[in-house]
């Protein structure tokens, strides 16, 4: 069996790897990606893989079985370069894609919710056999700046008073490999979110208590907070982009207890404090 995955050198996509290789399974890993020289480190056999070229995509999933997809990231662009691949992975007969959505894309006010929505109605309509994981927040989001917030003695965001449910990349990598390995997952289509919830004054509170450093949460409008980003460098769309995202998180678009992230990798998901001592060490 050959399992592939897009995006493999990403973030979320190398530790998916490292995951289905703790797994020990009988089956060869495919790193799908735009720069197969960038994979060399991983390993394993690497394909050229852009889902902008959809006329080369079903030669590069020639002979894969099940294919781990995780979303893109262009915002705007999804929608087709989804249905390019969908579109590949039928004519090259693969036989079950287990794909990363948005936690609540059926009712979350989220920016990118529209594009994973369609997407999942692709493969519904695909007749390809699928697992669609629901990924909520990455604990790495909130926490990859803190650093740089401790000195300022600040963090800011649009989130407001939202109840949080993240979790960490390793937790939902772990998720992925689960269920492409397990048949028992196919039809399914999962809500995945961190055990514990937490508010941006919890994670200021937690970070006063690990560095005894005074440190608050400023809470700031959606477009002031777009502002702040730009002047530290973001181009203007994506600023705007990020200052929305956390401002629909003020709505609870990132709150879900039903712990079934936990339960499909046997452990409690990471909490807040160990995620936070890791960014800070």
């Amino acid at each position: 069996m050959k399992i592939a995955i897009t995006g493999a050198t990403g973030q979320l996509g190398q530790l998916v790897v490292q995951k289905l290789k703790e797994k020990k399974i009988e089956a060869e890993l495919v790193a799908l990606v735009r720069n197969p020289e960038k994979a060399a480190s991983l390993g394993i056999e690497a394909r050229t893989f852009d889902y902008d070229q959809p006329n080369t995509l079903p030669q590069a999933l020639e002979g894969i079985d099940h294919l781990v997809f995780i979303s893109g990231s262009e915002i705007g662009k999804r929608e087709a370069q989804h249905y390019n691949v969908i579109k590949a992975a039928k004519q090259a007969q693969v036989k079950k894609i287990a794909y990363t959505s948005l936690l609540h894309a059926d009712t979350s006010s989220m920016i990118l919710a529209p594009e994973h929505l369609a997407t999942e109605r692709m493969l519904m309509e695909s007749d390809i056999p699928y697992t669609i994981l629901r990924n909520g927040w990455y604990t790495e989001n909130y926490t990859a700046g803190l650093k740089q917030a401790v000195e300022q003695g600040v963090i800011i965001g649009s989130a407001g008073n939202g109840q949080i449910s993240s979790a960490t990349r390793e937790d939902y990598a772990e998720a992925i490999a689960e269920v492409i390995t397990n048949d028992a997952h196919t039809g399914k289509t999962y809500e995945l979110a961190g055990d514990q919830t937490y508010t941006m004054q919890d994670l200021a509170a937690e970070v006063r208590k690990q560095t005894s450093k005074s440190i608050e949460f400023v809470n700031l409008p959606e477009k002031e907070y777009a502002e702040k980003l730009q002047q530290v460098g973001l181009p203007q769309g994506m600023a705007k982009a990020f200052a929305s995202l956390d401002y629909s998180a003020s709505k609870n678009d990132l709150y879900n207890q039903d712990q079934i992230l936990s339960k499909l990798i046997k452990r409690p998901t990471t909490q807040l404090h160990q995620a936070v001592t890791q960014q800070l060490a």
